[in-house]
């Protein structure tokens, strides 16, 4: 799953941590093999032509093809840089969240007073999990499946229940 508690038992100085990010298909090495397949094969059309102008023709839309697939695939891969960092202390929780543009946001509340609600629809995604408190909702982990955020649902309000 693409999330993992660093630690269970909040302490005053040390908190349970809850780290998201969203799930990743393709590892780099991936990336680097599925390109460099990609171009060998939009390659063999060439050698077929080589030394004519039907060369000349086919090689720039080549090499576009293979510059839009590493476009599309690095844009991906900016965008899967979103991370959420859930803290819980006895005293407080706090969740961070960082774009993929590198801005972070940040929110904290009571954990006695937070609320876990999990919307089978109506959200922007199916099973949209939030948090409430401090008078403001904010969404948790959007980026990752219906049944993620489910099982994530319940250990959330575990770990608040054993906060309270």
């Amino acid at each position: 799953m693409p999330y993992e508690w660093i630690r269970r038992e909040p302490t005053d100085i040390n908190p349970a941590e809850l780290h998201l990010w969203p799930y990743r298909s393709l590892p780099r090495k991936g990336f680097v093999v599925f390109i460099g397949i990609t171009a060998a094969l939009l390659a063999l059309p060439l050698f077929a032509a080589l030394g004519t102008l039907v060369f000349w023709g086919l090689l720039p839309f080549l090499i576009a093809t293979v510059w839009g697939i590493w476009h599309a695939l690095t844009r991906s891969y900016r965008q899967g840089e979103t991370a959420e960092i859930l803290r819980l202390w006895p005293d407080r929780i706090e969740i961070a969240r960082r774009a993929p543009d590198g801005a972070e946001k940040h929110w904290q509340a009571n954990p006695y007073w937070v609320t876990v609600t999990l919307y089978p629809s109506g959200g922007p995604v199916p099973f949209y999990l939030t948090l409430k408190g401090e008078n403001r909702e904010i969404e948790l982990g959007a980026f990752l499946t219906e049944d993620e955020r489910k099982a994530l649902e319940g250990e959330v309000r575990a770990a608040l229940a054993t906060l309270r």
